[in-house]
């Protein structure tokens, strides 16, 4: 089964956020878009991938296309440890972490849905896995800086079935509203903060919130790879959750050997794939670490981290933006229902793009290196 071609294709879908359109990168945040990555092979067969992502599209893109690619084509798609241990050694004076490990995670991923293809059997079946019908999901509201706006989406979240709520705000005032939205129900609240605060800082914050029953607190500290100050973070008495910007299975190791975390959160669109995650979270559960993956995603990067749950994970949450799209070429896969996700049980990634919606919001043309 020789990798015969590798496609990618940028999709922009229009969304709505329940509140004020953010900036990212200097422009108004109001279109999700997806890097698709396709992996063709001389049997006929397809494979689907999704590359991180956001901002680092263009990069991850060119990635892709002008050294993974061409590492790639001829190779045996069944092999898929051999595939990733010479590409990424073939790519390690570029980066163990950034667009080129962003981009091979993309074809990983359509490798292993290509492997369950082939073997007729979903991706979760492949990983050990026991059959599961649904998951549960939180959802993933995004900054609204008012804590009026927090409290309002939590309600509504919550009316929605979910029983998880991650806000991703950097005040206590707004921590605070939306816990006291959550009184009279089982609800509870998660805060990240993407890495907004020094340790000294996020010290002071965690401590000022112990008492207020945060679920977690995720990636507290500037810049993520000062473990040690996480670890001062963690002494506070807030469970501390974070992996999703260290490089690999060894950046855990890290994170891990200086008792900085209690959950693991790698994420499959940015270490490495399909198979590193599955090692960050064998090397976690022997070190009685819990693990939630970091997926809020919009495609086969989605799909595939309810696959790895499904078979891997202890009580794990699938982490769901808290968005409106127009559309997706993976519905109704990508949404959640009362609070839970469905697990495909097709082979593979078990789910298609839908062709006419991938080509109504298609951004430029699609590259194929063959």
């Amino acid at each position: 089964m020789k990798i015969v071609a590798i496609e990618t294709t940028v999709v922009a879908l229009p969304f709505t956020m329940n509140g004020p359109y953010t900036k990212f990168s200097g422009k108004t945040w109001d279109h999700l878009e997806i890097l698709l990555v396709k992996v063709e092979t001389d049997c006929g067969l397809v494979g689907w991938g999704e590359a991180f992502g956001h901002a680092a599209i263009p990069a991850t893109k060119a990635a892709i296309e002008t050294i993974i690619a061409p590492l790639m084509i001829g190779r045996d798609a069944r092999d898929i440890n051999g595939i990733t241990r010479s590409v990424l050694h073939s790519t390690h004076l570029l980066g163990r972490n950034g667009s080129f490990v962003f981009g091979f995670s993309g074809i990983e991923i359509a490798l292993w849905d290509l492997a369950g293809k082939s073997a007729g059997q979903p991706i979760w079946r492949l990983l050990g896995g026991g059959e599961k019908s649904t998951l549960p999901a939180y959802a993933s509201l995004l900054c609204y800086t008012d804590p009026v706006l927090v409290a309002e989406n939590v309600k509504k979240s919550i009316a929605q079935g979910y029983r998880f709520i991650k806000l991703h705000e950097v005040t206590r005032e707004a921590t605070v509203a939306a816990i006291d939205a959550c009184r009279g129900t089982t609800a509870k609240v998660m805060l990240d903060v993407n890495c907004a605060w020094s340790p000294v800082t996020a010290c002071e914050y965690a401590t000022s919130m112990k008492d207020d029953g945060v679920y977690w607190l995720e990636e507290p500290v500037w810049p993520p790879e000062d473990v040690d100050g996480l670890a001062r973070v963690r002494q506070c008495g807030i469970p501390i959750a974070a992996g999703e910007n260290v490089a690999g299975v060894f950046g855990f190791k890290s994170l891990i050997k200086a008792n900085a975390i209690d959950i693991a959160q790698p994420s499959v669109t940015k270490i490495g794939g399909i198979g590193e995650t599955v090692q960050v979270i064998r090397l976690a559960q022997t070190h009685g670490i819990g693990v939630q993956l970091h997926c809020p995603y919009f495609g086969p990067g989605l799909i595939a981290s309810y696959h790895i749950a499904a078979a891997l994970i202890e009580n794990p949450l699938i982490e769901i933006l808290w968005i409106d799209m127009e559309a997706n070429p993976f519905d109704p896969w990508v949404n959640a229902m009362d609070g839970r996700i469905r697990v495909p049980h097709g082979p593979g990634l078990g789910v298609e793009p839908d062709a006419t919606i991938l080509k109504k919001y298609q951004i430029g043309e699609a590259v194929r290196m063959s």
